[in-house]
């Protein structure tokens, strides 16, 4: 990989990845922290790949424009925690607590500790959610497992197997059902037909406003930094 920019104000970073893959040039903008990503096949000149990101500089300028601001996680910030904003507080004790309208985290790695806390939170209300759904659906899953992951909510593999981004924790209680139920549901369903989402329906129940939400507000959620500014 190699890192160059595209000059004017403030200059853009790019990353330039030649693959033997690629059978085209492409730009990737990641949701997670706007790193823009420019692949292209083996046999095509690096500035003939610098010159295509020229060419797409408004577009790629517009789309980081679009994204959410980053924030680091600290002390005094505010995050939401299942739908609430809460703001984050030093802990008296040594483990992290969930208030009404604040979240206590002991001092040193503060970020860590709430992504810690976070993600146990997460699993707990996402198996508690599948097991419901999936007794409903009279299908059982094999494995849950969370990531932070950049594209997707959540997936269901062929052998049962369901993943989820921890970060559905941050938003309301029904979304996260939502996405519960729906990846639940490809156990039936490994398709996006009007019988897999009739299976949603069933289990779930109305889902179109849970479904809206995350895609209004999802890219949102993935704006908060939990292990401080890249050095």
């Amino acid at each position: 990989m190699g890192e160059h920019a595209l000059p004017g104000r403030p200059p853009v970073p790019l990353t330039l990845r030649k693959s033997a893959r690629a059978r085209r040039i492409s730009l990737r903008i990641s949701q997670l922290d706007g790193r823009v990503t420019l692949t292209y096949p083996n046999g095509v000149p690096e500035i003939e790949a610098l010159n295509f990101a020229r060419s797409k500089e408004d577009w790629i300028r517009q789309h980081l424009a679009g994204q959410p601001e980053r924030e680091d996680v600290r002390v005094g910030g505010l995050i939401p925690v299942e739908g609430v904003e809460r703001r984050i507080v030093p802990a008296t004790g040594r483990r992290v607590q969930l208030g009404a309208d604040t979240v206590a985290v002991p001092a040193g790695a503060e970020g860590r500790r709430l992504a810690r806390f976070l993600k146990e939170l997460a699993r707990d209300r996402l198996s508690g959610a599948c097991d419901d759904y999936a007794a409903i659906l009279g299908r059982s899953y094999t494995t849950l497992s969370l990531r932070d992951t950049r594209s997707r909510w959540g997936s269901c593999s062929s052998h049962g197997g369901l993943m989820f981004s921890w970060r559905l924790i941050l938003a309301p209680p029904e979304v996260l059902h939502y996405v519960a139920a729906h990846e639940v549901a490809h156990l039936a369903e490994m398709n996006h037909s009007p019988a897999f989402w009739a299976q949603v329906e069933r289990i779930f129940g109305p889902y179109d406003a849970p479904r809206r939400w995350l895609r209004d507000n999802g890219a949102a959620l993935h704006r908060f930094r939990f292990e401080g500014p890249a050095s």
